[in-house]
């Protein structure tokens, strides 16, 4: 397909128009929610490490009996941004609202680029549209965490590939930069890191050397930025964490006699009830859910459909935050309809995506990978029509798989949602799950939709 220069020039002023709906979106719910919805949950653990970081105190606890420890529980990524942003405004939650919906408002722009790199511009429209509008994230703007800043950030590395696919006399520039967006990534959601490989194979597209080393580039250089804050914990923490020390915290929810699946108060081991130290709890926590595994390992892993339900079957993040942050401003019955409507979005998005991967792709497509990936989207779907969400999500990555090598060589969007999807998976089942950790995969999810309609598969 031949683009001409003024189709470039009107797809770049649909991306910008996105971007403007997105952000005007956001800042309507930051103008109704900053006054009614101080920060709760974790986002009161990331407002009183900002406002340390604004004041020059860096990330260091306040106890309540006066003492002051040097911590590193949470990764320092989103409250070093809104420490940054509180110097210059003050401690406000508002300005981290704002924030926030800059950061949704570029995702929009990203996710239209993405979808109008592969194909056709009323499409990529539509799909830029979806995710300025997403009822979940657009209403998740006020919440004071991590997930939506990571769904943001993701589209963007998603768009640094496709841009670097495009430009192959700038390939390296163009892998260094994704290296440094998986930097800060990693910096707010240390996972993050293994996505970084993915998508600098994704950008190379063809060439298996090449596809390496740009695999090891931009991992290298995500490493790098994430170097001084390495340094800082292995000084600081007497620990070299790469970000946080809240690993063993984490697996040892999920691997736990009475784990559910879900998120749920830590049961502190016998061996550990004595050790205070941060790192050294941590460790001991992590030493004590490897023992639990070690000793039960069919248990371990029988959790893990439990696990990706908690996270893909419902995700209601924002009416959670808001219902939880202020109950009168926000009650029940609100919180019960924004998941409807959630809900409902999402589902839809889930199938058109799983008719995406179904397609079929230009090249070489054998007639039984073709009804494989067919027999493997209709279990999907009929997946996404119950409450077992979570199987849809992992048939959309069997899918992806059954494209072959025309998964590499196809739309980066195309591979990019796959691999931020199998890699959300493959954390929460290790882990614990959660409706909010779905959240990182919802811009790429929602844009590929755009795919599933386009006269051609590839542009």
């Amino acid at each position: 397909m031949v683009v001409t220069e003024g189709e470039r020039a009107a797809s770049r002023r649909d991306a910008w128009g996105v971007a403007a709906i997105a952000l005007a979106a956001r800042l309507a719910v930051v103008a109704w929610a900053a006054s009614r919805f101080p920060p709760t949950a974790d986002g009161t653990f990331y407002q009183r490490i900002a406002e340390r970081v604004a004041t020059g105190l860096g990330y260091t606890w306040l106890w309540p009996d006066g003492v002051v420890t040097y911590a590193a529980h949470y990764p320092i990524g989103y409250p070093a941004a809104l420490g940054a942003i509180y110097a210059i405004t003050g401690p406000h939650p508002a300005a981290a609202m704002i924030f926030n919906a800059l950061l949704g408002a570029l995702a929009a722009y990203a996710a239209h680029r993405l979808a109008a790199r592969a194909g056709e511009r009323r499409l990529a429209l539509a799909a830029g549209l979806l995710v300025a509008l997403h009822p979940g994230l657009v209403a998740y703007t006020p919440a004071l965490m991590t997930e939506g800043v990571v769904a943001s950030l993701l589209a963007v590395a998603a768009g640094v590939a496709a841009w670097t696919r495009d430009r192959p006399a700038s390939r390296w520039l163009g892998i260094a930069l994704l290296g440094v967006v998986f930097g800060v990534a990693t910096l707010v959601r240390p996972q993050s890191l293994v996505l970084a490989p993915l998508f600098a194979a994704l950008a190379i597209g063809d060439g298996g050397k090449r596809r390496a080393s740009a695999a090891a580039l931009a991992t290298i250089v995500a490493l790098a930025v994430c170097a001084p804050w390495t340094a800082r914990n292995c000084v600081r923490m007497k620990r070299c964490a790469l970000v946080s020390v809240n690993g063993g915290w984490n697996l040892l929810i999920g691997a736990d006699p009475v784990s559910t699946g879900a998120w749920s108060p830590v049961q502190v081991p016998e061996a550990c009830r004595e050790v205070y130290d941060e790192a050294e709890k941590d460790q001991c926590f992590g030493r004590a859910a490897q023992g639990y595994i070690a000793a039960h390992p069919l248990a371990w892993i029988g959790l893990a459909p439990k696990k990706l339900a908690a996270t893909f079957d419902y995700a209601g993040a924002a009416g959670w935050y808001l219902h939880a942050s202020n109950a009168e401003a926000f009650p029940e019955r609100a919180k019960v309809a924004l998941g409807a409507v959630e809900t409902l979005f999402e589902r839809l998005a889930l199938l058109v995506a799983l008719a995406a991967m179904a397609r079929r792709p230009e090249g070489d497509d054998s007639r039984r990978r073709r009804v494989a990936r067919l027999l493997v989207a209709a279990l999907g779907a009929l997946a996404a029509l119950t409450l077992h969400a979570w199987i849809g999500y992992a048939a959309l990555v069997v899918a992806a798989l059954l494209r072959g090598r025309a998964l590499l060589r196809g739309p980066v969007l195309l591979g990019a949602t796959a691999a931020a999807v199998a890699a959300t998976m493959a954390t929460h089942a290790a882990f614990f799950g959660a409706g909010r950790y779905s959240l990182v995969v919802f811009p790429l999810m929602t844009a590929v939709t755009a795919l599933a309609f386009q006269r051609s598969s590839t542009r």
